[in-house]
């Protein structure tokens, strides 16, 4: 992995602080979309009483954002990822009064010391097993040992894993995600600067220890796969904008750990990056989405025809088939199965917007589609990012699970999305909106162990009485 510097105290071995490629990139990513954000926030929270304090917050999270990134200690790395969730927690309730913004900042407490402590364990059993507390000295150890039996690294992995998933918002301990839509739009989209994306940096950092670790990989798997079925299909219901990007980043995030539980780590880090940058230019946009959903609403709805599926169909696979043999790797299909979905519903979408005149277009953004897949996909492999690492062989098992878990993905999506009105699918829809119940049942159980003072919400004041009583008097 390519180092560009390290920096520590005199006297002392170790570094604390070192900088790679892929620290790199999300350091560059941090403060772009850091910098972004206070500029936005400075025009967006005009008028607010607080404004400075707002500021400052965001400004903490960033700069303990940045000490995960650059840290090469384990104890400098958790006084950093312990400030994170410290920090966000004063965002989350700008709005004090707001019930729900109080509830999803006491929830995001409670889930942010579950996963201090378990990383915490796992930073004593990695010194326990290695003697030291440099990440680089215990990372270069797996080069040089086979430490796959080594029972501290796998449970020290498995609780790695467990607090990537805890920090990435899983379900069912998703619900203070969806909730931060009560506080500031820009603390939505901070969340997508290294905090709720977190979680994945941390599996891509402690890459090589998980990799011979394969019960970890199975662990993300099977939280990740049913987590990202189920947010994407509740965002495909949801109406309010914000609460449909929230479930659209735990899907993401779902994703991405499903990519690490793959092995492919670098095209995790190009997910984590892209994602980051679209989500929070959506959350910054979100009030200009009403009205593009408003249009897609309007819009009047066409069947599909047979035709028209078997074309895209064809032109799918062409697409698909040229991309895999342009790629010399080896590694899992399902990835591929994953863009040919993709590319298969943009094709057929035309129809339900009656867009009869659009299909070079669409055929064109396809085939766009599937060439900047194909080349950002061989430059992360291409580039020194992450050392050799053993992925998930080719038709092996993890990789047909997740080619079947998205390929149910999108026959239930098309559904929804093209057969509205059956009675089986409306039954799904409404059950969907209500996310399955999954997250009432979470809050309750953790306001029966853990209460908290919810303020009551604030309701609209009365409509002031007209003055009568003046318009008697001084009608003649």
């Amino acid at each position: 992995m390519l180092t560009f510097f390290t920096l520590g105290l005199p006297g002392m071995t170790d570094p604390l602080l070192r900088l790679t490629l892929p620290g790199l990139l999300m350091l560059l990513l941090v403060t772009g979309l850091g910098a972004l954000l206070l500029r936005y926030s400075s025009r967006y929270m005009a008028g607010e009483p607080h404004m400075k304090a707002f500021r400052l917050q965001m400004l903490g999270v960033l700069l303990a954002v940045a000490l995960v990134i650059l840290s090469d200690h384990l104890l400098l790395l958790l006084i950093g990822w312990m400030l994170v969730g410290s920090c966000l927690h004063r965002l989350l309730v700008f709005y004090p009064e707001r019930p729900f913004a109080v509830l999803a900042a006491h929830k995001k407490f409670l889930l942010t010391r579950l996963s201090d402590c378990l990383l915490l364990i796992a930073i004593l059993l990695l010194w326990q097993s290695h003697g030291s507390f440099s990440v680089s000295r215990i990372l270069e150890s797996y080069q040089a040992l086979d430490t796959a039996g080594n029972a501290l690294d796998t449970t020290a992995a498995m609780l790695i894993a467990l607090t990537a998933l805890l920090r990435s918002a899983q379900l069912p301990f998703h619900g203070w995600l969806i909730q931060t839509v009560e506080a500031p739009t820009p603390v939505s989209a901070l969340l997508h600067a290294g905090v709720i994306n977190l979680g994945g940096f941390l599996l891509i950092l402690f890459a090589p220890l998980l990799a011979g670790t394969p019960v970890a990989h199975w662990l993300l798997l099977l939280v990740a796969g049913p987590s990202l079925l189920l947010a994407a299909l509740i965002m495909a219901v949801r109406a309010s904008v914000k609460v449909r990007l929230a479930w659209s980043t735990s899907a993401q995030m779902s994703l991405m750990l499903i990519e690490c539980a793959l092995g492919l780590y670098e095209l995790a880090l190009l997910h984590l990056l892209a994602h980051s940058l679209y989500k929070a230019h959506a959350f910054l946009r979100s009030g200009e989405q009403v009205n593009d959903q408003s249009l897609q609403w309007l819009a009047p709805a066409a069947p599909l025809r047979t035709r028209d599926i078997v074309l895209a169909c064809l032109a799918t696979l062409l697409l698909c088939l040229a991309a895999v043999s342009f790629s010399a790797g080896q590694g899992p299909l399902a990835p591929w199965a994953w863009l040919g979905l993709a590319v298969f519903g943009l094709l057929i979408e035309r129809r339900s917007l009656q867009q009869h005149d659009a299909v070079g277009y669409r055929l064109l953004a396809a085939v766009a589609l599937v060439t900047c897949f194909s080349l950002l996909k061989w430059l992360v492999e291409a580039l020194p990012l992450i050392d050799p690492l053993p992925i998930a062989t080719r038709l092996g098992v993890a990789d047909l699970l997740v080619a079947l878990l998205f390929g149910g993905l999108f026959a239930i999506a098309s559904l929804l999305r093209f057969q509205p009105r059956q009675p089986i699918v409306r039954t799904l829809a409404r059950h969907l909106y209500a996310g399955l119940y999954v997250d009432e049942l979470i809050t309750r159980l953790t306001l029966r162990l853990w209460p908290v003072h919810l303020p009551q919400p604030q309701q609209a004041a009365p409509p002031r009485p007209l003055a009568t009583a003046h318009l008697k008097e001084t009608t003649p």
